[in-house]
């Protein structure tokens, strides 16, 4: 796709504010393909007034009519899948396959699910001798990472729109290309104008814009758990809504009756998709001590297969810290069996799928969030060791539970501290609630949970 050189404001493209620009750089190569606005406090106030402006007509829109330009919207991403591949891989790095699959096909079926639960979704009930209306918060001040593009944006816009809220979006500065397109797509479902704005700038100026903007009613956030915090203290200051998704370091723990080389090879795969870019990566991985050794030799292999099979990592900063994090387990005590900090390439920012063994809880790389392909074997002796270990981060957002019985593994995983748990390799839901305990954030996304984020209640009493 070609890049606009403007912000998408009131239905419409229109020039930025000023004249500084963002290089959007392609991870595999180095090379830069496209640039764009780096929007400011102008630009943001802009996009914030047409919301606000737009908000009284959208909310009182009926909930059918929002869910068929929900749906449109489902449909013109179905009709440009490709592309959407296409510009993920072109800014992300993503291979085209992992592209087409995720970053395509999930915001389409969260976007489907999003149209069908705003035709359904109980507006309005009754309480006892009161009616209860769920109205939408406002106008919503979206911020959006890198690693998930397009399905975080997804993510926060079409709960959004389904309530009834305007939005302003500001992308992640890495992967702008495909929040345009979506501004595109947004515009040929025929999304009214100043419902929908995006405003592409750098986090610290347009971001920190939004957030403090008194315009906004709430601020939607995924990031890391330092940005949250800081989001999290401007929108407490101006008693302003706020959701954030954070980070995490999710354990995925094989219990001694799992089918173990099956719990390894999913494992393994769950956190090289995206070259370790998820957040919500299973990137710790809990075995018992009798069968610890096998377990390595088995993940060690896994790692192996995947060599180029994986993308490179979103930037040369990312490329950077990852790289520290596999050289600080090693200076910790940490043992590689796989992979390791050697760039294996000359040209663009790639790592190796790396897995290290004899890896204590409190080391660097099993407490911190490394975001990038690498896994540590951590062994436990017995369930409570592993729950001490599982739990014992700052961090509570996914993580995996793998057992013989599926009961086994179910009542391990209630007593896990984390806010959403694959049991025996449980399959991704768009209608399920995800989001974390502790330092993982505040809030959920996806499904009805993910709507309510965008209601507020209001009560009449007769």
């Amino acid at each position: 796709m070609k890049a606009h050189d403007g912000m998408y404001i009131d239905g419409a493209w229109r020039p930025a504010a000023g004249r500084d620009t963002i290089a959007v750089v392609n991870p595999a190569d180095e090379q830069v393909i496209a640039a764009v606005p780096a929007g400011g406090a102008e630009d943001v106030d802009a996009a914030v007034r047409a919301a606000r402006a737009a908000l009284p007509a959208w909310a009182a829109t009926a909930p059918a009519e929002r869910a068929a330009r929900i749906a449109a919207l489902r449909d013109v991403l179905v009709a440009r899948r490709d592309e959407i591949a296409g510009t993920v891989t072109a800014e992300l790095g993503a291979p085209l396959p992992f592209s087409q699959a995720v970053h395509a096909g999930v915001p389409i079926l969260v976007a489907g699910s999003y149209a069908e639960l705003a035709a359904s979704y109980a507006f309005e009930e009754k309480v006892g001798n009161s009616t209860v209306y769920a109205e939408p918060v406002g106008v919503v001040g979206a911020i959006t990472p890198w690693n998930y593009p397009l399905h975080q944006i997804v993510a926060k816009v079409a709960p959004a729109l389904a309530a009834g809220c305007t939005i302003v979006l500001k992308p992640a500065e890495d992967t702008p290309l495909t929040a345009q397109l979506f501004a595109e797509a947004v515009h040929e479902a025929g999304v009214p104008a100043g419902v929908f704005n995006l405003v592409t700038g750098l986090g610290p100026v347009a971001g920190q814009a939004l957030a403090e903007h008194e315009g906004v009613d709430l601020v939607s956030f995924t990031g890391s758990t330092a940005v949250g915090r800081r989001i999290g203290a401007t929108a407490g200051a101006a008693v302003k809504r706020v959701a954030l998704e954070l980070g995490g370091k999710s354990a995925n723990v094989i219990l001694p009756s799992a089918d173990l080389a099956r719990a390894v090879g999913v494992g393994v795969a769950n956190v090289m998709g995206n070259s370790g870019q998820t957040c919500s990566a299973w990137t710790r991985m809990l075995v018992h001590t009798s069968q610890y050794d096998e377990a390595v030799a088995l993940a060690a292999e896994a790692a192996a297969k995947y060599g180029d099979r994986i993308g490179p990592l979103v930037n040369a900063k990312q490329h950077a810290r990852v790289r520290g994090y596999i050289e600080k387990g090693v200076a910790q005590g940490a043992r590689l069996v796989a992979g390791g900090p050697e760039a294996p390439r000359e040209q663009g920012y790639f790592v190796s799928p790396t897995v290290f063994a004899d890896v204590t809880p409190e080391m660097t790389i099993a407490q911190e969030e490394i975001f990038g392909p690498v896994v540590s074997l951590i062994r436990y002796e017995d369930e409570d060791d592993a729950l001490r270990i599982a739990n014992g981060t700052v961090y509570g957002l996914a993580g995996a539970v793998w057992a013989g019985d599926e009961a086994e593994a179910v009542a391990f995983a209630r007593r896990m501290d984390t806010g959403q748990v694959d049991i025996n390799g449980g399959r991704f839901n768009p209608l399920a609630p995800f989001g974390g305990y502790k330092q993982s954030g505040v809030g959920r996304e996806l499904g009805s949970h993910g709507l309510a984020e965008y209601l507020q209640t209001k009560s009449l009493q007769f």
